[in-house]
């Protein structure tokens, strides 16, 4: 008999479900959705069609900023996020090109122009590497798309300046055929090599050697560090998308000037997080959030400008007060990770990618794990601690002490079956929950930190020995944690290949996200963890196990690891990298039309 669970066998068959957003080009999708953008033509909060709910059950309310609010009166919300998450994935797979005349043809509805020069070899590489979701590289575009309202000669003068900004390396495509090093520009070259500020090159150029020679000349710039470092302006990005919507190009002497906000600077004015224009204020918490909410899209829930909350809670933001000034035009740099706040471009990584458990006899199945408690090792990165920090509100530090109070309560959603609404939770005492679901630590000794503050962690955490992390030990977990460290979370690729239910907490929207779905190959959490407890009890159950639904986790577990070996192997990198400079090389072009893809 097959193990795969369909949720429809909870809410029963419905009709599919139309977009819940429309736009009419992808450069309105930039500025209605992305990197921190106006919203125009903003779509109002929605509700699920009464059509969808059971008996007298109330809708829940999906919001425009990615989050549901749960509605009382409602069914678990869960089973509704699993069961939309699942009918978008498999109209994703069923919508995918299928010949490259079908692939052109989608690139120029979704972004109103042709493909770059070389698409079609590109199209080649993917077809003869089985590289799936051929039309998802939204990701590319979106980060792109503001380069395309800047006149070429001027962001390739703003290119030679930016190449010898620290810390820098540059790579090129040079005459010969092949990408290589050409330029390095760092701080502190006696110290470089220790500090392991290449340590991405080779790994990047690795993935370029097997297309190398078909990627147009270009020169890139690649920051070496975990974080992303070009804030935006909200004004200035906005003017150059705007330039690129209407076809038009912008002089640098035509771009407005910044108003140094810190972070709110790359906020829309009237957004939640800049409705005053005033910059963040670490000083002041936001008091906590009340309601009950979920993500119902992982990318727009990673928004800071929608939502300030993760100012306060996310090391990215906490470490740096009101936050840097904003840079006055737009350079074009590469980076591991960006945010919506950043215009940093976004490339895969090879640090900590792994094919797949090894030892092979070291995959855990399923049915053979025997710990269900929430799992987390690491150490205690994101930022550093001294008394001038406000290291207490780093995500490592604020995961550790939240599954370890004593004190306390937690108000949890448990489920109550089909067609009975959710209700308002139930108060769960810490001292009996947590030391019986949470299996969350430290380990080795802390890091980051002066003599006095390591002495104060060392005291007020308990700091394990560390963990194979491929062996049994943590095999054995059904439920694991993947939060964000000094940048985003290296860990996450060897985490969804084993076997186990994925929490993800990030403030780093990652290359991958247009090609993976959520609530189907993971479980999307918020960042303040305020929907952590409700999404692992609803999948394990409470303390004794009822009310569990162990088979949609076995089902999600299943389904990461599928994912990850078949979406991100080295060849799903390389295919990324290789529309990546496609599209690069086009847009830095002084002549762009002569870069576009003509069909013969």
């Amino acid at each position: 008999m097959s193990n795969v669970v369909h949720i429809e066998s909870y809410l029963g068959a419905v009709d599919p479900l139309s977009s819940r957003y429309a736009w009419n080009s992808f450069t309105d999708d930039i500025l209605n959705r992305g990197h921190g953008q106006i919203r125009l033509n903003q779509p109002q909060d929605k509700t699920r069609p009464d059509s969808l709910r059971a008996g007298s059950l109330e809708k829940h309310t999906y919001r425009v900023d990615g989050l549901l609010d749960v509605n009382p009166n409602g069914q678990h919300p869960i089973i509704e996020l699993i069961r939309d998450a699942e009918e978008s994935w498999q109209k994703k797979l069923d919508g995918a090109s299928k010949t490259l005349s079908q692939a052109v043809k989608e690139y120029q509805r979704r972004y109103s122009r042709p493909p770059p020069k070389g698409f079609d070899k590109w199209w080649k590489y993917a077809a003869d590497n089985d590289v799936q979701l051929p039309d998802e590289y939204d990701m590319i575009v979106r980060d792109l798309e503001p380069f395309w309202g800047i006149d070429p000669v001027e962001l390739q003068k703003v290119q030679e300046a930016q190449e010898n900004v620290t810390d820098s390396f540059t790579l090129a495509k040079n005459a010969t055929g092949t990408v290589d090093l050409v330029k390095t520009a760092f701080s502190d070259p006696e110290t470089w090599r220790q500090r392991g500020l290449l340590r991405g090159k080779d790994e990047i150029l690795d993935l370029l050697r097997p297309v190398e020679e078909l990627l147009s000349p270009f020169r890139a710039i690649f920051s070496p560090h975990d974080n992303p470092n070009l804030l935006s302006d909200y004004h200035v990005k906005k003017a150059a998308i705007d330039a690129a919507r209407d076809r038009e190009t912008l002089k640098l002497s035509d771009i407005p000037r910044v108003q140094h906000l810190g972070f709110a600077s790359a906020c829309p004015p009237g957004s939640p997080s800049r409705r005053e224009n005033v910059p963040v204020d670490q000083h002041h918490r936001p008091p906590p959030r009340t309601g009950k909410t979920f993500i119902h899209d992982h990318r727009l829930s990673m928004d800071p400008c929608s939502h300030p909350t993760i100012f306060y809670n996310h090391a990215q933001y906490v470490a740096h007060d009101l936050g840097p000034r904003p840079q006055p035009t737009l350079a074009a740099q590469f980076a591991y990770c960006s945010t919506p706040l950043y215009h940093d471009l976004q490339t895969p990584s090879f640090i900590a990618w792994v094919k797949d458990v090894e030892p092979r006899e070291n995959l855990v199945e399923w049915e053979d794990k025997t710990d269900e408690r929430l799992m987390w090792r690491g150490s205690n990165t994101g930022m550093n601690h001294d008394a001038s920090t406000r290291w207490r509100y780093a995500q490592r530090i604020q995961l550790v002490r939240w599954a370890n109070q004593m004190n306390g309560t937690e108000q949890v959603l448990m489920e109550t079956g089909e067609g009975v609404r959710v209700g308002e939770g139930k108060v769960l005492k810490k001292a009996i929950v947590n030391p019986a679901m949470m299996d969350i630590a430290f380990t080795g000794t802390p890091l980051g930190c002066d003599p006095e503050t390591c002495k104060y962690l060392k005291k007020i955490f308990e700091w394990r020995r560390s963990q194979d992390p491929n062996g049994k030990e943590a095999g054995n977990h059904k439920y694991v944690v993947d939060v964000d460290g000094n940048g985003w979370s290296s860990r996450f690729k060897r985490l969804i290949t084993s076997n186990s239910v994925v929490f993800k907490a990030t403030a780093y929207p990652e290359w991958w996200l247009d090609r993976v779905q959520p609530w189907v190959h993971y479980v999307p959490v918020q960042v303040d963890y305020s929907d952590l407890f409700d999404a692992y009890v609803f999948f394990r159950g409470d303390v004794y196990g009822e009310g569990n639904h162990d088979d949609l986790a076995r089902k999600i577990a299943a389904a990461g690891r599928n994912w990850s070996k078949a979406y991100w192997r080295k060849e799903d990198m390389t295919a990324y990298f290789y529309r990546m400079f496609l599209e690069y090389a086009r847009v830095m072009s002084l002549d762009r039309d002569s870069m576009n893809y003509i069909p013969t």
